[in-house]
């Protein structure tokens, strides 16, 4: 076939994945603002997105941009505020959702972000803001010097255990995501964390005290189920000299052998014969093929299920690496590559390459291109929980015979040889350590066992409480309060969920604001007085949300 035409080679993949969370301090996220409920309609066609060409959603941005100081003005805007257009999603009733990040006097304001809701004719419906207060300072002139910004961020990263940590020159913000609006330093330490991932630990210092803010992880890490996906097909084409691993139907995602190393790009898999792995962890190409697997029914999901091409919307691709490190059990999400990255886990045999952990990477930068929840506290909860349900949704999507869909999740890992799963969706406290429920102390946990609280509502709403058996697995879903949830099943839920996500929530929404933004979305969709909404009621309720 001729280069540049997409092809489906036939694979052969049989790939153990192993996952490790990482476990660092998590700070309390701000409260996000209250806004009005957005329109009731009683058709979920309606009320859902529809699937935008690039060249479509690229005219939706620039009109946007077009129109955002008068939308400054309408908002009733500072002068020294201006918008920044970063995301637009429109509904089949010609309804449009803006998301907006602000700016103070040209400097970034973290925590400002916004979402407009327009009918078709362009009138204001209603506005979600990440924070309601007011945005402004009283001077943009620090007190402290950026050099002790950079000291202090470095001190905090390395008592978590940070190592080579280094801090690029602190960058001024407006600090608005929590509280009164400060002048602030964001500094950005690098290095690599305790287990070798990459470090991109934002510490956020007061400006005129030098006194630490707040503090998130820019690089988000995932984990997910062992996957045996057997013979299956991906996307390569044909280049100079045999075939590469590049998939031009999906965006021109590629995948890269980084052989070991823990930086750079890594070198794209190419073959003489376009026939890609033979199932076992010892054949480079083995992971490759469950990455770039699992990479195609993330993409294929979001756009059939969601309308949405590719992460960001644009239609373009992100990139896979694979080999990461040495015994490195984990897989991260980079915003700055816009890629996946997966290690091979304990002795070099368990690539961490299943379809799980592919749709949950893909899933952190979807949530970074679109709420953009900020990865700690609550906010940092419902950021995993959000990749572990669209990881989980995926799994149930591709209908795969070698690992069909569940609930559980590591459940073929067996990464502490117990042979128990590394999660449950249903009860998440029988991992030992994930919340079932909500507790004034869930801003504290690490996030990636506060977001048990809306792996918890997800399933209640997907399937209700109490024992059940769902594709022969046995699941037992208590409540909160003991009282009963019915589900109104995985297709609805999946969908409230992404609305929500996309149309309402913003950077430090905690589960409070998430109850409000999948009530609305399951409104905007089915209707007010729907089954729909009060299933989502009684699910947060069931969780302690309310």
């Amino acid at each position: 076939m001729s280069p540049h035409i997409s092809r489906k080679a036939r694979i052969t993949g049989t790939t153990l994945a192993a996952a490790g969370a990482l476990v660092a301090a998590a700070v309390t996220a701000g409260t996000a603002g209250a806004s009005p409920t957005g329109p009731h309609t009683t058709s979920a066609a309606a009320a859902s997105p529809i699937q935008m060409t690039a060249s479509h959603r690229a005219e939706l941005l620039r009109d946007a941009s077009a129109a955002k100081a008068q939308a400054a003005k309408e908002l009733g805007l500072g002068a020294q505020e201006k918008l920044v257009v970063k995301d637009v999603v429109k509904d089949a009733d010609g309804t449009t959702h803006t998301r907006y990040d602000r700016t103070f006097a040209g400097l970034p304001v973290l925590g400002g972000d916004l979402i407009v809701h327009r009918a078709k004719g362009g009138a204001v419906k209603s506005t979600t803001k990440a924070n309601s207060a007011k945005i402004a300072v009283a001077s943009t002139t620090p007190k402290i010097a950026p050099k002790a910004a950079a000291q202090a961020a470095q001190g905090t990263a390395k008592s978590f255990g940070a190592k080579q940590a280094a801090a690029v020159t602190p960058k001024k913000v407006v600090w608005a995501a929590s509280g009164k609006p400060v002048l602030a330093y964001d500094t950005v330490v690098g290095g690599f964390q305790k287990d070798g991932t990459p470090n991109q630990l934002h510490v956020i210092t007061d400006a005129d005290t030098g006194k630490k803010i707040f503090q998130y992880q820019g690089i988000e890490n995932g984990a997910g189920t062992s996957a045996y996906s057997g013979s299956v097909e991906i996307g390569s084409k044909k280049g100079g000299s045999g075939y590469e691993l590049t998939d031009d139907a999906r965006g021109g995602h590629s995948t890269f052998n980084l052989s070991g190393s823990e930086s750079g790009e890594g070198k794209l898999f190419t073959n003489k014969d376009d026939k890609w792995g033979n199932g076992k962890a010892d054949d480079p190409e083995t992971a490759a093929v469950d990455a770039a697997y699992g990479a195609q029914l993330t993409w294929d999901y979001y756009k059939n299920v969601h309308g949405r091409s590719g992460i960001k919307g644009d239609g373009k691709g992100a990139t896979s690496r694979v080999h990461y490190g040495q015994n490195y059990s984990n897989a991260f999400w980079d915003d700055s590559c816009f890629c996946m990255t997966y290690g091979d886990g304990e002795g070099n045999k368990k690539p961490l390459t299943s379809i799980d952990v592919a749709a949950h990477e893909m899933s952190h930068g979807v949530t970074s291109a679109t709420a953009n929840l900020t990865y700690s506290g609550e906010s940092g909860g419902l950021n995993e929980a959000t990749s572990d349900i669209f990881g989980t949704a995926v799994e149930f999507f591709a209908k795969n015979k070698e690992d069909a869909g569940d609930y559980l999740i590591g459940e073929k890992i067996d990464i502490a040889g117990d042979g128990k799963p590394l999660r449950y969706m249903d009860k998440p406290s029988k991992d030992g350590q994930s919340l079932d429920s909500w507790s004034e102390d869930a801003g504290n946990v690490d996030v990636h066992y506060s977001s048990g609280i809306a792996n918890h509502f997800f399933y209640l709403l997907s399937e209700g409480s109490g024992a059940k058996e769902i594709g022969g697995v046995k699941y037992d879903s208590p409540t909160a309060d003991g009282k009963k949830v019915e589900g109104i099943g995985r297709d609805k839920a999946e969908k409230i969920w992404f609305k929500a996500l996309t149309t309402y929530m913003t950077s430090n929404t905690d589960y409070k604001g998430a109850r409000e933004a999948t009530v609305k979305a399951a409104t905007d969709l089915y209707g007010a007085d729907g089954a729909e909404v009060k299933g989502v009621e009684a699910a947060w309720t069931g969780v302690a949300v309310k």
